[in-house]
This record gives C-alpha cells, structure tokens and sequence, in this order.
C-alpha cells in the first residue's frame, strides 16, 4: 500500500530550511533548532522520517560529518549531477561548490585505471577555504 504524501506545517518548515540552505551542509539538530524558532512543536523523530524521504526522493544527500556524531545533510541542485562530481566546502562559512568541469572525467578515470579505485562523487567533499574568505 502506497503512502499517501500530505502537505503540512511541517514539512513546509523543513522545506523552507532546506531553500534557506541550500548551499551549505546541515544536520536534523539544525533543522529542529529552526522548527522550534518558528514555534513548531515537532519530535525529532518527525524531522528524521521528513528528511530520509527527502533522501529517498533524491532532494537531499546524506553523509557522515567530520566528527561522525551526526549525519550531515546536502541539497542535491537541480541544475548539477552531483554523483559525477566532488564538492568543495569551506571550512570557514560552510558554503559548498560544486566542482563541474572537465579535470573531474580526468582525475576518474586516473584513480580507476592507475590505483582500481571508483570514487562515489556522491560522498566526496574536499575541504579548504573559499574566495570570499580567502580575502577576509
């Protein structure tokens, strides 16, 4: 039996966070913290069964954060094939960019024929600093 999907308050909320953020990673807490800012009484658990169907959906990717406490959370762009490419981070504000160019089919298929290893673009993000915070 096929789940019927219905429109509520809350996942209005957590789609208006997820637009708000769209190009930074975030986590369930974050999301909770934002529900209860906008006086959302939600359990987490709500907020976790909202977000792994957005996961399933293919809207958002899930991965281990840095610490692996917590699953961290990124809005998959319409726009981008985010399992053809690394994604940079800055480690200072958060913002995530997405690496689309051609040296990305160059480094694949280096690391497939001369190290036998796939990368899962999906999953991969290098760290560093951005422009803007460069310059700061």
């Amino acid at each position: 039996m096929e789940q019927k999907n219905y429109k509520t308050k809350t996942k209005d909320l957590i789609n208006e966070f997820i637009l708000k953020h769209h190009d930074v990673t975030f986590t369930a807490a974050e999301i909770s913290e934002y529900l209860k800012k906008c006086d959302s009484t939600v359990n987490v658990t709500t907020v976790y069964r909202n977000i792994d169907r957005l996961v399933e959906k293919g809207i958002l990717i899930k991965r281990k954060s840095d610490n692996e406490d917590a699953a961290q959370f990124q809005v998959v762009s319409e726009d981008s094939d985010c399992e053809h490419h690394i994604h940079l981070q800055c480690s200072e504000c958060g913002k995530l960019l997405h690496m689309e160019c051609d040296f990305m089919d160059e480094m694949q298929e280096h690391l497939m024929k001369d190290h036998g290893f796939f990368l899962d673009c999906r999953q991969s993000v290098l760290k560093g600093l951005c422009e803007n915070c460069r310059k700061k």
